[in-house]
């Protein structure tokens, strides 16, 4: 059973997807980061000094100033704002993936066709041998084209 474990373990396709679940987390948490330091400050700043890691509908009759606020009292909110940074983070880890498997199946190699080795004879359209000077069904002669 170890043995068999270990086999599996060790197949080309289990370590690729280690790997990629792997790079795939860290790529994950860099972009977030991204969206979060980099790409919503600017956005925010644009839109009126917004942030919009804090904006939220308050569900309870109390007025809170933070989500962090609101929180720590217990009370009901639709955080949108965070909902919105991690829609964004979505949107461009899905776009960069996109460009990853585009790349990669652009970089492998495409096998050739394998060489016809039937053909149609051209008189009742059975599929014979290549080399065939005769169709072995209705028995014409057939010339090499």
């Amino acid at each position: 059973m170890i043995k068999e474990f270990k086999e599996f373990v060790m197949k080309g396709n289990v370590l690729d997807m280690a790997v990629g679940i792997i790079i795939g987390a860290a790529f994950g948490s860099v972009v977030t980061s991204f969206v979060n330091d980099v790409l919503m400050p600017p956005i925010g700043l644009l839109l009126g000094n917004v942030d919009f890691s804090n904006l939220f509908i308050n569900l309870s009759g109390k007025t809170f100033e933070t989500i962090s606020e609101a929180k720590k009292a217990g009370a009901a909110t639709l955080n949108y704002g965070l909902f919105l940074n991690t829609a964004i983070n979505f949107l461009i880890v899905g776009f960069a993936v996109f460009l990853m498997v585009k790349q990669v199946n652009r970089l492998k190699r495409t096998e050739p066709a394998p060489a016809a080795t039937r053909r149609d004879c051209p008189f009742c359209y059975t599929a014979i041998p290549i080399k065939a000077t005769r169709c072995p069904n209705c028995t014409s002669e057939i010339t090499k084209s």
